[in-house]
């Protein structure tokens, strides 16, 4: 599996620690993100994660800023993304479970670096559940964001 990972200058060392993680488990980490804590503005690198996934250059996103708020907000500006912002195990299971989500979001400054290799575990180990309740909600936020496959 392919993970594009990206971040702003906030969340390099936490970046630099999830992608040592990943590779070391055998993931493929396409590194999207900036390597210095020189200040840079999320909203770049949450898109340029976004299209890594959405034109299938990588599997799915993990994308970290100071909060992952802002961050979060740029991928999901991206049509065809569900990007999901997670501070816990359980919101990690659930995005994948319910939206389906193919992005993950955290924050460097408001998640421990212990919490956030967790969160991602949850997230890469979660199936979408296929309920058909999940899926007509997806269907919905396909045709809101104008990335709905005619049928």
């Amino acid at each position: 599996m392919k993970i594009a990972i990206a971040n702003d200058h906030a969340a390099v060392a936490m970046k630099k620690e999830i992608v040592k993680m990943l590779e070391s488990e055998g993931y493929e980490v396409l590194n999207l993100g900036t390597d210095t804590d020189a200040s840079v503005d999320y909203p770049f690198y949450g898109e340029k994660c976004a299209k890594a996934v959405l034109n299938k250059d990588a599997d799915c996103g993990i994308v970290i800023c100071g909060t992952g708020i802002g961050i979060s907000i740029s991928a999901n500006k991206v049509p065809g993304i569900r990007c999901g912002l997670c501070k816990d195990v359980t919101d990690a299971r659930l995005t994948r479970e319910h939206n389906d989500a193919n992005m993950l979001a955290m924050g460097a400054r408001t998640t421990g670096l212990e919490t956030a290799k967790d969160i991602v575990h949850e997230f890469l180990k979660t199936p979408f559940s296929n309920g058909a309740n999940h899926i007509r909600r997806i269907h919905e936020l396909a045709e809101l964001d104008g990335s709905a496959k005619a049928e």
